[in-house]
């Protein structure tokens, strides 16, 4: 039997916490698994940035990428690689390069899935270029802002068409709103999005290969309490559907990493967000989520590199769109749908992987998150986010988060059961969310950032440091935008200016609505 090692490399940003653990308990695992013949064990290592040659072999398997959504450096060795080299990467750096919200809800339009009314605008200013004046003159037609706001309907939000992070998003109720909103967009190419208001769950969905966790979502709290610890909050129905929501999507862009966002009203689950191939990965956000994220990445990668999956490079979508096509109902659609995604996943022999190969992962990450190695991982997270003054503070409420994730029984399937035609195994239980026992009371907000800590009270806690960032930055970007306005050529500002007029000048749109 021949000792074979397989390679993972993690591409790295500002991730601090979850790459710590993820090489932390792979450590521990100490896999040595007979495989093919062979005896398959691993190495982890994190990928660095320097000159290549195009020629130069890959030394790595399995690559996870935190860096190709906005780092071109990173991206085009990871292209060359998969091209070159048969590495296998998620996610997919042309699905995330080219698969931007927009195309995401065109495609899922098509598809029939219930996303709400959305319209694009033209961009209120532009960059100069030689062409921009005739071009705008020649072929842009004047149009209604109001008009086309009444066609969408309010509430609705206004948002980057490529955007992510809740980066450039605003909620608006009526025209004067929307005016307003679009005069601060600069160069930004936005959509308009009809809100689904009112809705009575919110919930995320986030799925690594064929794994997936249903997250109820409160997006009026601070970042640290988003993801709650809700339980019973869908049927076991819904959750079906919503996980087939998510792994079509994901199937249908190659996506490996993603989470969708959905909310529900009048019997409906709407998705409104799901082009989201960076997510939320950090115990900051995820806290009692945060170590199965941890054990799905493990899995997937594991998988991944053991049994040497191919990348799947091209899309094919005609499966999807035959479906889409039938004159079946939505949700037999929608299971259809999720067989595809199954097999592309190849749900059955990962089930069986895990099962065979795993089964003292959940025991190795439950052990771990007791250790100080896991606890110094949590702080190092903190610090980089939150004020000198508040790091013990919220250190010690995430570690209580993950405490009471260590205490919760086991129970939840690593993934969605596979169509009932395909040889179904059993599957390896994870830790279910149970309802929170006592717990570390929630730190209440500093008064200011020279202030000591507050005493520790029992109501959810304020990152001051954190919000006083995000206004810092919403403010460099309202600067940015006006900068950039500022420095359009008079031709180009000229010609921007035709683009919107008052109701009583303005032609109605044309074209229709977007379907």
């Amino acid at each position: 039997m021949a000792t074979v090692t397989r390679r993972i490399g993690l591409s790295l940003g500002a991730d601090l916490c979850w790459p710590i653990c993820y090489e932390e308990i792979l450590k521990r695992l100490d896999l040595k698994l007979p495989i093919g013949g062979d005896q398959v064990g691993f190495e982890v290592e994190r990928v660095t940035i320097e000159p290549y040659d195009l020629r130069q072999k890959c030394r790595y398997d399995v690559v996870l990428d935190r860096l190709t959504h906005w780092y071109g450096m990173s991206r085009e060795w990871i292209k060359k690689a998969v091209i070159m080299d048969g590495l296998y990467v998620f996610n997919n750096p042309w699905a995330i390069q080219s698969m931007e919200k927009h195309t995401s809800y065109c495609a899922m339009m098509r598809m029939g899935m219930p996303v709400p009314e959305t319209w694009m605008v033209p961009a209120k200013a532009y960059e100069p270029k030689p062409d921009l004046e005739v071009t705008l003159q020649r072929y842009a037609r004047l149009f209604d802002l109001g008009e086309v706001g009444r066609s969408v309907g309010y509430p609705m939000y206004m948002k980057p068409y490529d955007g992510g992070g809740w980066q450039g998003v605003s909620r608006i109720e009526d025209e004067g709103g929307l005016r307003g909103s679009y005069e601060q967009s600069g160069t930004h190419l936005m959509h308009l999005q009809r809100a689904v208001d009112p809705w009575d769950r919110f919930v995320r969905c986030i799925a690594l290969g064929p794994q997936t966790r249903v997250v109820r979502y409160d997006p009026s709290q601070p970042l640290h309490d988003r993801y709650t610890l809700d339980r019973d909050f869908v049927s076991d129905d819904e959750r079906s559907l919503l996980e087939d929501m998510t792994l079509t999507i994901n199937a249908f862009f190659n996506w490996d990493f993603n989470s969708c966002e959905a909310m529900h009203r009048d019997g409906v689950w709407h998705p409104i967000d799901f082009a989201n191939a960076c997510p939320d990965s950090q115990v900051t956000s995820l806290h009692f989520h945060f170590p199965w994220m941890v054990m799905a990445n493990l899995r997937w990668s594991l998988f991944c590199a053991a049994t040497r999956r191919p990348m799947r490079l091209n899309q094919d979508w005609a499966p999807f769109y035959e479906v889409a096509d039938s004159s079946l109902p939505y949700r037999e659609k929608l299971r259809q749908w999720a067989a595809i995604a199954h097999q592309r996943y190849d749900t059955r022999n990962f089930l069986s992987f895990c099962e065979t190969h795993l089964p003292d992962l959940e025991s190795a990450t439950r052990e771990f998150f007791t250790t100080e190695v896991a606890k110094d991982a949590v702080r190092q997270k903190v610090a980089a986010l939150y004020p000198a003054h508040e790091v013990e503070t919220f250190t010690e409420f995430f570690w209580d988060r993950i405490r009471q994730w260590r205490e919760s029984p086991s129970g939840e399937p690593i993934a969605p059961v596979p169509p009932a035609t395909a040889s179904v195994v059993t599957a390896v239980s994870v830790a279910a969310p149970a309802p929170a026992p006592a717990a570390v009371a929630a730190p209440a907000p500093a008064a200011a950032l020279e202030a000591p800590p507050a005493a520790p009270a029992a109501k959810r806690p304020r990152a001051t440091g954190v919000k006083a960032a995000k206004k810092a930055r919403a403010a460099a970007t309202v600067e940015h935008d006006a900068a950039v306005a500022a420095s359009v050529s008079e031709a180009a500002a000229r010609a921007a200016r035709t683009l919107v007029r008052t109701a009583d000048a303005a032609k109605a749109p044309r074209g229709g609505k977007q379907a």
